[in-house]
């Protein structure tokens, strides 16, 4: 009767995590939702902080900085595009040297000058730490964590919108700007409120840093890359052949090329880490691609708002930024639906406990993505006609007589092309990397973010030099009614068609990393 005892005594207890005392974290005491919320809590704040900056900022750079429209959206997408990519510095950091807590808390005490760098990919990968991967529970669990994470944190962008864009529009800019900083010091505080609770990962100091170890792989094939598969003797035995689909990588186990050619062969499991982040770049390509209209709704999206009627109920006035607030509004209603309606629905389907799998998601959010440029496309011609109608081509100062709440669905339909695609993305590079670089998986998608910002800047930069070269009318006119920014979303649309067509035939062929690999 010992046994069973012992079995159960180490079932209580979390295989890879250890608690604030260094002991191994138990199930009851530790992790789960109750450490979640206070980790959800900390990003909930620190968005309030940085949308209270990036929401209306092209207003700021063509209002008091006298901007033009183009080199205004150019600079708001540079800025959010190093915000974005800073991550995977952050994410380093923590995964080789400082570990995600310690890499939080440095972070946040620096935010200002790093932005999101250190911050945005530990604050969520540890989140996700608090549920048991080897537990079926906790695992489901982790999932519904990346639902009710975007769920929250959208709570606090639209509360931030609200408050900041109306305090920027009416107080003053200095005060607009400074109120951020204070919301980080609570998110700090909030963070530490939970210290005893977190489990924290638990490094093992008989292997070697993980960026090593998948490094010597690369290394390794190259030096045994004049090697058959048949020579030689392989360091994990003849079945990792077939189980490879990377050659080349495979070659690092190879044992039968002496000192002069690779040395000391790689084990299976380092080649197949390093084999799984090779196979995550093609993922990354097309999510990278397939964002590039999220950077229009901080930039042509609100310069477009500005020309139109903003009278809502009661005669109200709104800044046009404030539609943003649109965006988490949407996200607070699809994430519950997600969560309590489509995914039962999905399940009893697919018979799948996950409902979909993560690549269907992120595919919906790419077909979404795509639809939604279109539909962007098809109101901003209609407000260029309007303009056409009532001769307003050249009176940009002239209040354009359409509603504003003719774009009201565009941004309603971002909030749900994030909780599949970019929820999805966020919930796949974490799920798809090794254990210790879980940081680095989340900056990864992170860094799609980020270079689809500068993609987008990199376009209209490109664009806007060749529609308006030799006098022409370009498609991003400081005057939006002589503007083409329909023309623009076409593109765009037609882009994300072609990631998604590409996303297909990638998810065809990728091979899921397996779940109890580490």
């Amino acid at each position: 009767m010992a046994i069973p005892e012992e079995v159960a005594l180490l079932e209580d207890f979390v295989s890879d995590s250890v608690s604030y005392r260094g002991i191994p974290a138990g199930k009851s005491s530790t992790g789960g939702w109750r450490s979640a919320w206070f980790i959800i809590g900390v990003e909930v704040a620190e968005r309030f902080a940085y949308v209270g900056i990036s929401c209306n900022l092209i207003s700021y750079l063509t209002g008091p900085l006298g901007q033009s429209t183009a080199t205004a959206a150019v600079n708001v997408n540079t800025w959010s595009g190093t915000a974005s990519t800073l991550p995977v510095l952050g994410a380093f950091v923590a995964d080789a040297y400082l570990g995600r807590y310690r890499t939080i808390l440095v972070a946040s005490l620096i935010y200002v000058l790093v932005g999101q760098g250190g911050h945005k990919p530990c604050v969520q990968a540890f989140g996700a730490d608090q549920f048991d991967s080897e537990d079926p529970k906790e695992r489901i669990a982790r999932g519904s964590f990346f639902n009710w994470w975007f769920l929250s944190l959208s709570a606090g962008i639209a509360l931030s919108i609200i408050v900041m864009v109306y305090v920027q529009s009416n107080v003053n800019w200095a005060f607009g700007f400074g109120i951020p900083c204070l919301f980080m010091v609570m998110a700090l505080a909030i963070f530490l409120l939970g210290r005893t609770t977190y489990r924290y990962p638990k490094g093992n100091p008989q292997e070697s840093n993980a960026f090593a170890r998948i490094g010597r792989v690369f290394v390794t094939a190259y030096k045994t890359r004049r090697l058959d598969m048949d020579q030689g003797q392989l360091e994990d035995g003849p079945s990792k052949i077939c189980e490879s689909r990377l050659e080349f990588l495979a070659k690092a186990m190879l044992s039968g090329g002496g000192e002069e050619e690779g040395g000391e062969p790689c084990s299976g499991r380092d080649v197949e880490d390093a084999e799984a982040l090779v196979r995550l770049i093609p993922v990354w390509v097309t999510t990278m691609v397939s964002m590039v209209p999220y950077a229009q709704y901080y930039t042509f999206f609100t310069k477009q708002g500005v020309t139109v009627d903003r009278k809502i109920l009661l005669g109200l006035e709104i800044p046009p930024a404030s539609l943003l607030s649109l965006i988490a509004i949407s996200v607070l209603v699809s994430v519950p639906i997600y969560e309590r309606v489509f995914l039962p629905i999905a399940r009893l389907i697919t018979k799948n406990p996950f409902g979909v799998t993560m690549f269907q998601r992120i595919g919906a959010g790419m077909v979404l993505s795509s639809l939604n440029m279109v539909l962007a496309a098809l109101v901003e011609a209609k407000r260029l006609r309007i303009v056409e109608e009532h001769g307003l081509i050249d009176k940009p100062e002239v209040t354009v007589p359409m509603s504003i709440w003719w774009f009201v669905p565009q941004y309603l339909l971002l909030g749900m092309i994030d909780v599949f695609s970019l929820v999805g993305a966020q919930e796949f590079f974490y799920d798809q990397v090794p254990t210790e670089l879980r940081s680095i998986g989340l900056a990864f998608s992170l860094s799609a973010m980020g270079l689809s910002n500068f993609l987008s800047g990199l376009l209209i930069t490109v664009i806007d030099w060749y529609t308006g070269r030799n006098g022409g009318n370009s498609w991003f006119n400081t005057n939006l009614n002589r503007a083409h920014v329909d023309y623009f979303y076409w593109l765009l649309a037609a882009f994300t068609a072609v990631a998604f067509l590409a996303f297909l035939f990638i998810s065809k062929l990728y091979v899921y990393r397996r779940v109890n690999q580490d």
